[in-house]
């Protein structure tokens, strides 16, 4: 009788009006708990009510996601804004509302979704029910669904999005992010990211379809609708009759005596990877068996994450040992970033950086072209890009060689657009990339794909290999003839928003207001851009070339002595990013010093803007 008793209590305080003092607290209670149908995390808000639990509850009702640099980005669970069914079909009606508007011919081209492997038992989350959620609301309104029956490397939703000639794509996924988190990535028609203004009026056109349409429920329709359809086999066999166009010695890839190890870091890359290499003329690569299949609490490592480098590769290197492989091959659990190592005479591994893997590609991309170019080619016509925060080596093989180089904000979204861009107009991109191990070889795909640039490595190592060089010794020979590019890349974990926009805002008046810092300890700066403000010491009208980003906060320095240093807030996580470069020129070749002289830098850098001390700020620790 007890029992029944508290369940009617219970029932009574959750279908009565919210007496919480705030009512804007009460009003978002009344609609998660009327349009969420999911129990578990219907429950989750229920159990914060029951036991008053007005913070958390305010915390994850009273706010919404916005789209930063991979689209929407949070933890799963309840609330609006963390991911979960109820803010996935929030997301997928406001993209229909916009596509309609947007697109006359929506109802003939289509929509594609994709989803990787992650998953969250406690809210009955996973990529693949978001997924199947994003279709239904679209197949429920009509609009054709390019749906893929089992999970794909994200950069398979921007291609299918192209190919298909859809008039957009999502991608449920976060990428390389902490087990708890997942996303909603949007492709435009372009196969590009979406960027301004596509991203707030999207956002606007969300707020206006809050409460789920009859049928946005309804995932049924995945399996009954005759609007969908199921593009993996198309798609797959187009991406790799594509990757054709950057092999380019795959009967030496066939004869290869190198061996090389392959981790999917618990994620969707495996099988991609492998049909890759067949491709290419390799042997399979030897994958870490711990690792090989999809595992949504990425169970054998600390963090997702290969860019973190030996500590996370710990499997593979040690299989690579035991198999006499001296290459190992990370793809990240989305498969669009790589990491990539080789054993060294002395047996250590050389886990190489984002930006010394940019220097390889950059020489090997244009190498290739180079021997396979037809007479009349003009190198003028040529190009490869960068985001901002990356290394500078590109631009110097640029100058050396004839091409063009250019720079974009951080985010591929912004490489993609501009690429889409230089095609139409008639030019070639060889190469694209951003520091955090994103790479782009070729342009079948707008977006960093790491499925091709694994099969690209082992190509250019075993391109080498036949010279007995190696791919670090092949690195040196590049920065001896194009300068070297000596980068460190690190952040600090920082939870309060409020001390982030201190931090930065100090910047901006340093000594006095409106005055940026003129020195950083003893090192003199030569001048200043502020993406978030839109200033830029160094051009006559002082005014940033590139696009003002209000959102985000980035300040990059150039000092005197050549070295470029950028701060600035990560858009996925809550973090403090600095980037720290000496670019030098051919004739300076004692790395000794130039190291030495870009540590002291980024001490100073640390200590003067950033004083971790004083803002409570966490050391980057694995």
């Amino acid at each position: 009788m007890a029992e029944n008793a508290e369940g009617d209590l219970n029932s009574n305080l959750l279908h009565a009006p919210y007496h919480t003092g705030d009512p804007q607290l009460d009003t978002a209670i009344g609609q998660w708990l009327r349009w969420d149908k999911n129990p578990k995390t219907k429950e989750q808000i229920e159990n914060l009510l029951r036991n008053g639990m007005n913070k958390e509850l305010r915390d994850r009702l009273c706010c919404r996601m916005t789209f930063g640099t991979a689209g929407l980005r949070s933890a799963m669970g309840a609330g609006f804004c963390y991911i979960n069914d109820l803010t996935v079909i929030q997301s997928t009606q406001g993209m229909y509302k916009y596509l309609e508007r947007c697109f006359s011919n929506f109802k003939q081209r289509g929509f594609v979704v994709g989803y990787d492997t992650r998953g969250q038992v406690i809210s009955s989350c996973s990529s693949q029910r978001l997924a199947k959620l994003t279709a239904a609301v679209l197949l429920a309104k009509d609009v054709p669904v390019y749906l893929f029956s089992r999970y794909v490397p994200t950069p398979f939703v921007p291609y299918a999005v192209q190919e298909l000639k859809a008039v957009a794509g999502v991608m449920i996924t976060a990428s390389h992010n902490r087990k708890e988190d997942n996303g909603y990535k949007v492709y435009w028609e372009n196969g590009a990211q979406i960027t301004s203004p596509h991203d707030k009026e999207i956002l606007k056109c969300i707020e206006e379809c809050v409460e789920p349409w009859n049928g946005s429920w309804n995932d049924n329709l995945v399996d009954t609708s005759p609007l969908k359809r199921d593009p993996l086999q198309d798609i797959c066999r187009r991406y790799m009759e594509d990757l054709k166009k950057i092999c380019f010695y795959r009967e030496l890839n066939s004869k290869t005596t190198l061996k090389f190890v392959h981790t999917s870091f618990h994620g969707v890359g495996h099988d991609y990877v492998q049909l890759a290499f067949q491709v290419f003329g390799f042997k399979p690569p030897i994958p870490v068996p711990e690792q090989k299949d999809p595992d949504p609490d990425f169970s054998t490592v600390k963090c997702p994450n290969p860019e973190e480098g030996e500590s996370v590769l710990e499997l593979s290197l040690r299989l690579a040992e035991k198999e006499n492989a001296r290459i190992v091959l990370a793809t990240d659990p989305d498969a669009d970033r790589l990491a990539v190592a080789e054993l060294q005479e002395n047996g250590d591994w050389k886990v190489f950086t984002g930006n010394e893997l940019a220097a390889l590609f950059g020489w090997w991309m244009f190498d290739c072209w180079k021997k396979n170019k037809s007479r009349n080619t003009d190198v003028k016509n040529i190009y490869m890009l960068a985001t901002t925060v990356s290394s500078k080596i590109l631009k110097a093989i640029a100058l050396k060689e004839g091409f063009h180089f250019e720079e974009t904000l951080p985010g591929f979204k912004w490489i993609g657009s501009r690429i889409k861009d230089l095609l139409e107009n008639g030019k070639e991109v060889l190469f694209a990339f951003e520091e955090s191990i994103g790479f782009l070889c070729g342009t079948s795909v707008l977006d960093k794909d790491g499925v091709s640039a694994a099969v690209v490595v082992a190509e250019m190592a075993s391109y080498l290999e036949t010279m007995n060089i190696t791919l670090k010794q092949q690195l040196i020979k590049v920065y001896e003839k194009y300068g070297y590019h000596i980068s460190k890349t690190s952040y600090f974990l920082c939870y309060d928003p409020t001390t982030i926009k201190s931090i930065f805002e100090r910047l901006r008046n340093f000594d006095s207001p409106k005055e940026y810092p003129k020195f950083c300890g003893t090192f003199a700066i030569l001048h200043i851009r502020d993406v978030t403000t839109g200033y830029d010491s160094s051009q006559p009208n002082k005014k940033s070339v590139l696009p003002v980003s209000k959102n985000s906060q980035m300040i990059t320095f150039s000092f005197q002595n050549g070295c470029v240093a950028t701060l600035r807030t990560s858009g996925t996580e809550p973090k403090i990013k600095y980037y720290a470069e000496m670019c030098a020129s051919p004739d300076q070749s004692d790395t000794a010093l130039l190291e030495e002289e870009l540590k002291k830098l980024i001490e100073a850098l640390i200590e003067n803007f950033l004083e971790p001390r004083k803002n409570g700020l966490t050391w980057r620790s694995v």
